[in-house]
């Protein structure tokens, strides 16, 4: 156990201080002739970057801004879409925080058991996309 965590730390520590690529090598054996390069390019070329994970249910935005009754445009869209799959709110997804949004945003927090006010905050929004995203929903 102590040896992959020396290992690990060889190759990510060069990476957070320095800042740029990292060499590495398995411990015990010299680095020249077995010393493996990572590149930061991936960081720098999105092309070469690798998956995250599985697509969003809602591509609307990637935008998440505070949200509120009166509140209008994607981010609303993208909101209405998560309540539709995360609580199967029954939303119309048309981009206008109204009383049927703020009621099931008001749903979904008390199902998620986070502070229920109506607004979609930065707690909210992490609840939302994690919970709409899940297998298994809708959930409440």
């Amino acid at each position: 156990m102590r040896r992959a965590f020396a290992t690990a730390a060889a190759v990510l520590l060069p990476l957070g201080l320095a800042g740029g690529p990292a060499v590495a090598a398995p411990h015990g054996t010299p680095s020249s002739t077995t010393a493996k390069v990572i590149s930061t390019q991936s960081a720098v070329n999105p092309e070469r970057q690798a998956p995250r994970g599985p697509q969003d249910v809602c591509n609307f935005t990637k935008r998440r801004p505070p949200l509120q009754r009166g509140s209008s445009g994607s981010a609303v869209r993208q909101a209405q879409c998560y309540l539709n799959e995360a609580i199967d709110a029954g939303l119309r997804v048309d981009g206008i925080f109204g009383r049927d949004t703020r009621r099931a945003t008001r749903a979904f927090q008390q199902c998620a058991r986070i502070f229920a006010d109506g607004t979609i905050g930065a707690q909210t929004w992490s609840f939302l996309s994690f919970w709409a995203n899940a297998p298994g929903r809708p959930f409440c």
